[in-house]
């Protein structure tokens, strides 16, 4: 069978074959296998509290606009979108997450069919998918991290496809979903990038003489354009925010624990899964036009390592070489590597659903910190320096919210009937001010104001600053900017962050100028 892409040199490599291959058992296999990953997150979905960074997409989602201090618009919208059509319970802001997540797995799947790989190798690279640590954690809470892999998996799937002989106007489709990616996260852009490097290395360069590549380019630009000229109009806040995290936030990260982390993210034990994917798209005959797809994650992680990127960046990439990696161990002939091939398996299974704490909170709080010292500190993993506290990052920043809101509503309401009127709520951080405007209405609180990232666009609204309850993060630095301050509470959070567990409320009177006035001093890109 002969393989053409238009403007690329023909070939006549016949295509894989598909050992076992049966297509309407696997897609039933991945269909049960997405089903279990809707089941497995909703085992922890309201186990814990809102995470921080949720609070405060559903705050953007209440100023949409093109672009954010740190972020593209597409998150908002979804957050908009999710708290319009399905409510505002905690269950509903994490349903899109959850099916995205169910997505991916099946998406897998479907490429590992796409790249030649029979019954075995679908299910295999789709059941790793499902049980790494990253992938459950990242679809445990709303974030444009559980949004991403969707594109990334996706414009895979249709890259493989035309170089399975595939029309060469999926470009377009291509181009597409790569721009909407990118108003999902930046970071789209380096996927593309590498994708089209990956093809210039590997003798593809013919493929730009295709008039339907260039026009998918155009397509991803134009539906990236909006957030492009927001971005330049505002300064280029994106490239400020990720300067200042890696200068003040970020821990240092030197490239072994960087490499090191991509195997624990993914359970170290899947490990000769995806590197096998890797060593294949490289070395293998029949994944020769493919070879792309290797050089696009070095590309990819290169990038992120030669950026000081965090570690979990590269991880959208990883459903490529899950599904390559389980054909390389498809293609196992003899009787004793299918026993390895068994042995692997059954590995992966027992030991993600071992780690499967660590990553969906499926246990109750104190369950799981008993459940985790019965463990090394190797499963702790810090990315931020205020980050070691008892719990992962991630739960650590799902407790303590609520409480949070009600102790400023009683510092509110225990405040004169005629101050209460001018009385602002300023929160250290987004997320301190993202608690204010979720729990606040029910509580009978305003909106909160910040001058942390978009909170800081979105002003001081009309308050003189007469009387303001400064709390959280930076209190004790913001109310030297008034001549009289009380502290009326201190909020216990033992589980949270620790710029949370002891998080003062301030109520401050006779400000050293108007609100408006002061607003510059309260602001924090990071």
């Amino acid at each position: 069978m002969t393989v053409t892409v238009e403007g690329s040199a023909k070939s006549s490599t016949s295509l894989p074959s598909r050992e076992g291959f049966a297509p309407e058992l696997a897609t039933r296999g991945l269909a049960a296998l997405a089903l279990a990953k809707i089941v497995v997150q909703f085992a922890g979905i309201t186990h814990y509290g809102l995470f921080r960074d949720e609070l405060y997409y559903m705050a953007c989602g209440e100023h949409l606009a093109w672009g954010y201090i740190d972020q593209p618009p597409l998150i908002a919208f979804a957050a908009w979108f999710a708290r319009h059509v399905f409510g505002n319970s905690i269950i509903s802001i994490r349903l899109l997450p959850v099916l995205a997540g169910a997505a991916v797995v099946f998406l897998t799947g479907v490429l590992a069919r796409e790249l030649g790989g029979g019954r075995w190798a679908q299910i295999a690279a789709a059941t790793g998918i499902l049980l790494a640590p990253a992938y459950l954690a990242f679809d445990s809470f709303f974030s444009m991290n559980a949004f991403e892999p969707v594109f990334w998996v996706l414009c895979a799937i249709l890259a493989v496809r035309i170089f399975n002989g595939g029309s060469p106007k999926l470009w377009l489709v291509f181009g597409a979903i790569a721009g909407v990616g990118i108003e999902n996260k930046h970071t789209m852009v380096v996927f593309g990038f590498a994708i089209i490097a990956g093809l210039l290395l590997t003798g593809h360069a013919s493929i730009l003489r295709s008039r339907w590549i260039w026009i998918g380019g155009l397509i991803v630009l134009a539906l990236f354009l909006p957030n492009l000229l927001w971005e330049a109009r505002h300064g280029w806040p994106q490239a400020v925010v990720v300067r200042n995290a890696q200068v003040f936030k970020n821990e240092q990260i030197g490239p072994l624990r960087f490499l090191g982390e991509q195997a624990l993210f993914l359970n170290p034990l899947a490990l000769p899964i995806w590197l096998a994917g890797l060593l294949w798209c490289f070395f293998a005959e029949e994944a020769r036009r493919f070879r792309f797809l290797g050089w696009g994650y070095l590309i990819t992680l290169a990038a992120f390592m030669v950026g000081n990127g965090k570690t979990y960046y590269p991880l959208p990439y990883y459903p490529i070489l899950f599904a390559a990696g389980a054909i390389a161990w498809e293609r196992a002939k003899s009787i004793s590597w299918r026993r390895v091939r068994a042995g692997l398996a059954t590995a992966v299974v027992i030991s993600g659903l071992m780690i499967l704490p660590w990553a969906d909170p499926v246990l109750p709080v104190d369950t799981f910190v008993r459940y985790q010292e019965a463990f090394p500190a190797f499963f702790h993993v810090h990315m931020e320096r205020d980050a070691r506290v008892e719990l992962p990052q991630l739960y650590a920043d799902m407790f303590g919210w609520e409480n949070l809101a009600n102790t400023v509503a009683r510092v509110y309401f225990a405040l004169p009937t005629e101050e209460r009127a001018d009385c602002a709520i300023l929160a250290g951080n987004y997320g301190e001010a993202g608690a204010i405007d979720y729990y606040g209405p029910r509580l009978g609180l305003p909106k909160a104001v910040s001058g942390h990232n978009s909170y800081y666009d979105w002003g001081p609204r009309d308050y003189s600053g007469s009387c303001v309850i400064v709390f959280g993060e930076r209190a004790e630095q913001y109310k030297d900017n008034f001549g009289e301050t009380q502290l009326a509470a201190t909020v216990a959070n033992p589980h949270g962050m620790v710029i949370e567990q002891n998080a003062r409320v301030y109520v401050c009177r006779k400000p050293k100028a108007s609100l408006a006035t002061l607003w510059p001093k309260f602001r924090m890109i990071i």
